[in-house]
């Protein structure tokens, strides 16, 4: 009899949570259809890292990430950061493997600094800020997958950055939702770092 209350009040909870982690996703996609398009008015390239296959190749994720790179580079060369550690499941530095794909489309060396030690997207952009640093770029291009690239344009503004961005496309079908799904929470992770200083 006393359990009836408890469980409906779990329930409630859970729904509540639920409600709130769809307005949340909601706001993902909402985010991720209005970023604005930038011109060529930047002054670097961040390419944020990606899987790379046990193969040494570029997951077709990462791909389309140096596709658009390498599109936006020809249209205004800079100097371009790749990032991105090696993995416990990888062959070798994400950015190892991105440098050596943009060197084979034509960018110059001299053009292509390499971050191979950061994990995550924050330490992405801390890195590449590291690297940028005798450079003062007054604006950056952040260029990363579609669903990703709201959080980082706020992690990078987060980090001293004018930044814009370009968003490739992501797989669709099951992809699609397990990415988008997985945003929704990264975007929590980030407002409870941003506002509460709770570290995950």
């Amino acid at each position: 009899m006393h359990r009836h209350p408890v469980l409906r009040v779990f329930l409630l909870l859970l729904l509540l949570a639920l409600v709130v982690y769809l307005a949340i996703f909601c706001s993902v996609l909402w985010k991720q259809a209005h970023v604005p398009k930038p011109d060529n008015d930047f002054d670097a390239i961040i390419v944020l890292g990606a899987q790379v296959k046990p193969n040494g190749e570029p997951s077709l994720q990462l791909q389309w990430r140096l596709d658009a790179a390498f599109d936006a580079y020809q249209g205004h060369p800079c100097p371009i950061v790749v990032c991105g550690a090696k993995g416990s499941d990888e062959p070798d530095a994400e950015a190892h493997v991105m440098a050596a794909i943009l060197r084979e489309k034509g960018i110059p060396e001299a053009d292509i600094l390499q971050d191979d030690s950061s994990f995550n997207t924050r330490q992405n952009l801390r890195n590449a800020s590291r690297l940028l640093e005798t450079l003062h770029p007054d604006t950056v291009l952040v260029v990363t997958s579609d669903y990703h690239l709201p959080r980082a344009l706020a992690l990078a503004q987060d980090e001293g950055f004018l930044a814009v961005g370009i968003g490739s496309p992501t797989l669709g079908g099951y992809w699609w939702l397990k990415n988008h799904a997985r945003e929704s929470l990264a975007w929590v992770k980030y407002w409870l770092e941003r506002y509460l200083n709770i570290r995950l």
